[in-house]
């Protein structure tokens, strides 16, 4: 991918982003007013996918419905750097969440495909 396309799409991320955490931060309210007492975590423990994270709830399933036609998710793969399985886990599985710079990649992945522009 060269620069300039990278240029590109890095513009359209804090738009993404905005509108992300704008659908998470009513994800948080509705998780905290659910949410029983609980023993307190660990300072630093890992976060782990699930209703502590609703950042992540909300790119998985905004990139879940990017992925609709055969061989999307094998093109995201291939822009993460991943076996194909290892992204569906990701995206269908709940269980697990990517690195940080593979995060990013969804992200921009994801600007790109708004915009009508291909990544890979």
């Amino acid at each position: 991918m060269s620069g300039n396309a990278l240029a590109g799409h890095v513009n359209l991320i804090p738009d993404l982003v905005t509108t992300l955490l704008e659908e998470a931060a009513a994800n948080v309210l509705e998780a905290r007013a659910a949410r029983k007492f609980r023993n307190r975590r660990r300072i630093g423990a890992t976060l782990r996918p699930g209703k502590d994270t609703p950042l992540w709830n909300d790119l998985r399933k905004a990139v879940r419905a990017s992925v609709r036609k055969y061989g999307d998710q094998a093109k995201l793969a291939r822009v993460l750097g991943l076996p194909r399985q290892r992204v569906n886990s990701f995206l269908t599985g709940g269980k697990q969440m990517p690195d940080a710079e593979r995060t990013l990649l969804m992200l921009g992945w994801l600007a790109s495909i708004r915009d009508g522009r291909s990544m890979s």
